[in-house]
This record gives structure tokens, sequence and C-alpha cells, in this order.
């Protein structure tokens, strides 16, 4: 049984190439890579609309009795956890997987898991699916890296990552706004039936857009095909051999914990900003959802073009612009929570400007830069080793931050009352610590 899954999963076998006319194989390959390249920024961005539900339907859910803030924590972390070790363990798996396989079926059972999550009323049972969820979501991120490096070359990678790294921006603005306006209208279960309905549909649309490895289609490596030897010609090394490389090189420990930091500030606000603008800001659940949606906007922008910047300006080189957007980002935090109150326009500006910065440190920290010096053919590894260095950190933040706030917990007026000081200052020094830990790795050269 088990290797029957193994043996579905794995990728397939080199195919003699399909042609020696060259206008053969640039239009089929043309057409594979504009498949791949949609189905990954398609898909991706659904994924995330399976995770995060539970974020729009925190305040909901607080009022309906159904969990309190500590619960929030813990399922939230348990998430994050679970998700870190799955990025680690696919990230790996991902090398050697049949990408459109992996990639779709992950989608279908997280589709599946918010069904059954908007249906339960007790702790344990949200904690369960919660913990299922974060590890089919986590089969995300890594194939898809791993498919830009098979499908797309060296001096052009940034370009095409960054597109696909704007892509989870779609999924975040579709959760802030339309699974509010779910949320709002039918109650807090239909905040993840709606996403998981939607979802099941889309798992089985990337089945038919996305491909595995070139080779397996009858095409050369992308290497081949670009004449791109900028790093080097493909390492005929071991995947294996590769792959423990990978966890030998410094450089990635010290990206893997600048990315953590920036994760926790990220996950911060994607977790927590709707609470947070309701009870300081006073906004109503819609307002808020709506600003913290507006975010994914410039992050999908911020994400675009920073590949590109990086590949067409700075030589492919990553130090200075991940510099510039890491300085934007603790001032977006800044604007946010020592603004006056009461002027929406500032707050409207440091989310713009929060989802922008975010945008491009996530193409940056989680994963280009140190693709970049590692061997492409173990990006699964590369991927999934800071996925899980992020993650651990990501739920890390959640349970300090949950507790940060029930520490501040109080009461006016008769109601409850949060205090978010303490977490503002916990926030702010992650973004600090992360610009400084990215700095250390400015001069480190690629390699194939």
């Amino acid at each position: 049984m088990v290797k029957t899954v193994i043996n579905y999963f794995k990728t397939g076998e080199n195919k003699p190439v399909l042609s020696d006319d060259p206008e053969v194989i640039k239009k089929v390959y043309n057409q594979k890579r504009w498949s791949i390249l949609y189905g990954l920024v398609f898909g991706y961005g659904f994924f995330y609309i399976c995770r995060l539900s539970f974020a729009v339907a925190k305040k909901p859910m607080l009022e309906a009795g159904v969990l309190d803030i500590k619960q929030m924590g813990i399922v939230g972390a348990v998430l994050m956890f679970v998700y870190a070790i799955g990025k680690l363990t696919n990230g790996f798996l991902a090398d050697r997987a049949n990408i459109r396989k992996f990639i779709s079926i992950a989608l279908l059972c997280s589709a599946i898991i918010n069904m059954l999550f908007g249906a339960v009323s007790y702790f344990w049972f949200f904690v369960i699916l919660w913990a299922f969820n974060g590890w089919f979501q986590s089969i995300g991120s890594a194939p898809c890296v791993v498919s830009l490096c098979q499908w797309f070359s060296n001096k052009e990678r940034g370009t095409y990552y960054g597109i696909w790294a704007a892509s989870h921006n779609i999924g975040e603005g579709l959760t802030y706004v339309g699974t509010a306006v779910l949320v709002s209208w039918f109650g807090w279960r239909w905040g993840f039936w709606g996403p998981g309905i939607i979802c099941i549909f889309v798992a089985f649309i990337l089945f038919r857009l996305l491909a595995d490895r070139p080779e397996t289609c009858g095409l050369p490596h992308i290497s081949d095909y670009k004449k791109d030897y900028s790093a080097g010609k493909p390492s005929k090394a071991s995947i294996g051999k590769l792959q423990m490389e990978v966890l030998k090189t410094p450089a990635l420990w010290i990206v893997g914990v600048s990315c953590a930091l920036m994760y926790m500030v990220r996950y911060a606000l994607i977790h927590w900003g709707v609470l947070y603008l309701q009870e300081i800001e006073h906004y109503s659940l819609m307002q808020a959802s709506f600003m913290v949606g507006v975010f994914p906007i410039t992050g999908m922008i911020g994400a675009a073009i920073c590949g590109f910047i990086s590949d067409k300006f700075f030589n492919a080189k990553r130090n200075f612009p991940t510099l510039i957007y890491g300085v934007i980002n603790l001032g977006s935090l800044f604007l946010l929570f020592y603004s006056p109150p009461g002027h929406i326009i500032y707050d409207i500006i440091a989310m713009l400007l929060f989802g922008f910065s975010i945008g491009g440190l996530i193409v940056f920290l989680a994963g280009l830069i140190a693709i970049d010096f590692c061997s492409k053919r173990a990006a699964g590894a590369v991927k999934g080793t800071i996925g899980m260095m992020s993650y651990i950190a990501a739920g890390i933040e959640e349970l300090v931050t949950g507790y940060l706030i029930d520490m501040g917990k109080g009461t006016a007026n008769g109601e409850v009352v949060y205090n978010f000081d303490y977490v503002i200052y916990f926030w702010i020094g992650a973004s600090f610590l992360s610009i400084v830990l990215a700095a250390l790795v400015w001069n480190v050269k690629p390699k194939e």
C-alpha cells in the first residue's frame, strides 16, 4: 500500500526528446511553461483561503463562545508547528515528486478538512483538524518552487519566482474580503465551508494545468533549452547528496532565521490584524477585514516586481533590494501602531506599505536568496528547510501573541477589552532583527 502511494507520487522516468526540430520543442515548451505558471499562481493563491479562513472568523467565534483567545492561539500554533514539520519533510519529497499530483491532491485534502472544521464545535476537534490542515497546506510552497526551477532558467527565475510569489496575495485578498462577507452574512461556519467548496474545484483544475519535469515530457533540461549556464552546468550528483549539502550551508541557516523573524511579523498581522483593528482602532468586522485585505494588493505588486528588479537592475543579486524592502516593512509597523488614532488614511497607507514590503521579503528571504546559492536540483530541500524554520517561528508567534494579548486583558464599562502594547514591541523587534540578519549574507555567491 505504502509503496503504491510512493510510486504514484514520485516523478516519472525521462523520455526521449520528442523531436529534433527546435521549433517543435519551443512550441511545446512554451505551452507547458505558461500552463504551469498559470497553475502555480492560480493554485497557490487558493491554498491560502483554506489556511486563513480561521483568521477572519476569530471575532465571531469569540462572540459565539466557541473558542477563547488562548484556545485560538493554540489552534493557530498547532497548524504552524505541523506546517513547519511538513514544510521540511515535503520539501525534501518535492525534489523527487510529480509536482502535478503532489500539489493538486494536497489542496483537495485541505479543502475537505475546511469543510469538516466548519461542522464541529469542540476545542480538540478544532485542534486535530487544523493540525491535519497544516500538513496538507505545507505541501503547497516547496513543490511550486521545485516546478519553477525545473521549467525556468537561472537568469529568468527571479522574475517568474516573483510573479508566483505574488499569488499568495490573491488568496489573502480573497480571504479577507470574500470570506469576511460569508461570515458576516451566514455566520462563522461558512467562513470554512465556502473556501472548502471552492478549493475542491480548484484542485481538479490544477490537475490539468500542472506537469512533471520537462524531461518526463520528452523535453530537454531547462538549462540546455535556454542555453543558460550562468550558475554552471547542472550538477550530476545525486539528489540526496545535494540535499545534504543544503543542510551544511551556514548562509542557509542565517537566511532561515531572518525569514523566521519576518514570518513572525507577517503572520502577526495576517492572524491578529483583524482583531487588533477591531479592539484598538474600533473598526467593524467588515472594515477591519477590508483594512487587512488591502495589503495583499500591494503585496502582489511588491512580490511581482522585486524579482524582476533584482534580475534586471542588480544582475540577479538580491541583497540591496532586500534591505530596501526590510526598511519599508519596519516603517510601516511604526506608522500603523504609532500614528494618531482615528485617521483611517494612516492605517490604510501603513497596510499598503506593509503588504508591499512583505511581498518582496517573502520572495527574497523565503526562498530566492537561498536557492541562488544552493543547487537548483535541491530547491525543495532549500524551501523546506527555510519553511520549517519560518513556520516554527510563526507558531511561536501565535503562542506568544495570544499570551501577551491575554495578559493585557481587562474590563471597561462591563466589557472585556484587550491591550496590545506588549505584543507590538514583540512584533517590531522581530522586524528589526530580521533586517540585521539578512545583511549578514550580503556577499554570498550563487552556485549550481
